[in-house]
């Protein structure tokens, strides 16, 4: 009896032990998968760069050795790039120049509106001033007739009063 129940724990612990092997054997296998997805992952980018500095190279040979006609039609181009050059800046040169005329045309033409704006502007406040004055010299005399009406009131008042009285 003693037997079977130490083969039963014996059986029992080879079970367990035989678990453990299966979930460790499992995790090598999952991180085994994850290693070759990653190593595949990094062999893809190894042969895009292997293809890439290979087009680079092609490149690299095929600028370093133009054809002799694509050098000649090069030198043209450059040839005429820079004429069109010198003519554009002979362009801008008269047009500048141009410029630079109306502008001092058009300078003497404003600083003669502007001298006639500074005179209209000088007569208009010397008419305000003036205006202002005669307005001042009107209200004092207005002021000076409105007490002499005032007073002539009162006097003609006093009078029919005193007529009344003597009547």
């Amino acid at each position: 009896m003693s037997c079977t129940i130490d083969k039963a724990v014996a059986d029992a612990k080879t079970l367990v032990d035989a678990k453990t092997l299966v979930e460790r054997l499992r995790d090598h296998n999952d991180a085994a998968e994850s290693l070759i997805e990653q190593t595949t992952a990094l062999n893809k980018r190894v042969e895009a760069m292997k293809q890439y500095q290979e087009e680079i190279q092609e490149l690299n040979e095929v600028t370093r050795h133009p054809p002799w006609s694509t050098l000649v039609m090069g030198i043209q181009h450059i040839r005429e790039l820079q004429q069109e050059t010198k003519e554009l800046r002979t362009s801008l040169e008269e047009h500048q120049a141009a410029l630079e005329l109306i502008m001092k045309q058009h300078s003497k033409e404003l600083q003669a509106h502007v001298d006639q704006i500074t005179e209209v502007a000088a007569v208009m406040k010397k008419a305000i001033e003036i205006d202002q004055q005669q307005g001042c010299k009107e209200q004092e005399l207005i002021f000076q007739l409105e007490q002499e009406n005032k007073e002539r009131k009162e006097i003609n008042y006093t009078i029919e009063i005193k007529s009344e009285a003597v009547n």
